[in-house]
C-alpha cells in the first residue's frame, strides 16, 4: 500500500514570520497539531503543539513576539507519496514521530500521514509497534 492511498491529502502551509499566537488559534480552529512551515515554495520547518508548548510558553519568552521560525523544528523528516506506507512506518519509528509530511516527486507538500492514518488502514500489530516507538522515549 502506498503512502497517498491513507494520508491526509493537502496540508496548510504558513510563513516563517507567522506569530504563534496565530498558528495556536488556526490548530485550535481546525483541531489539528501541526503546521508546515514554507518559504519560497520549499518546506523548511514544521511547527506542533508540543513545539508552541515547550519552545514559547515553557521557557517564558514573550509569546507575543514569537514566530513560527522561532518555535519550528527545523530538520524535518518526510516521505514521498509514491513510498510503501510500510517503509514510511518504519521511518517515523526510527525518529519516534508521529505525523510525517508528505512529498511528491518534485518535493512539493501535499500531504500529512498520521499515527490516527496508518492505525485505521494498517495491521495492528505494525499499528501497535509504531505507537510503542513513537512513545518510548516519553517512558
Amino acid at each position: 500500500m502506498k503512502v497517498k492511498e491513507i494520508m491526509h491529502k493537502g496540508a496548510e502551509c504558513v510563513a516563517p514570520d507567522t506569530f504563534v499566537i496565530t498558528l495556536a488559534k488556526k490548530m485550535l480552529t481546525d483541531d489539528i497539531g501541526v503546521l508546515p512551515v514554507h518559504e519560497n515554495g520549499r518546506l523548511i520547518g514544521i511547527v506542533t503543539d508540543r513545539d508552541i508548548a515547550l519552545r514559547a510558553f515553557a521557557n517564558g519568552k514573550d509569546v507575543s513576539m514569537l514566530t513560527a521560525r522561532d518555535v519550528m523544528t527545523k530538520r524535518v523528516s518526510c516521505c514521498h507519496d509514491t513510498e510503501e506506507v510500510a517503509g514510511a512506518v518504519r521511518l517515523m519509528e526510527s525518529k519516534h514521530i508521529r505525523r510525517l509530511p508528505v512529498l511528491d516527486e518534485n518535493d512539493k507538500l501535499v500531504g500529512m500521514l498520521c499515527l490516527g492514518d496508518v492505525s485505521t488502514a494498517m495491521p495492528r500489530e505494525v499499528t501497535g509497534e509504531l505507537m510503542q516507538a513513537v512513545s518510548a522515549h516519553h517512558a
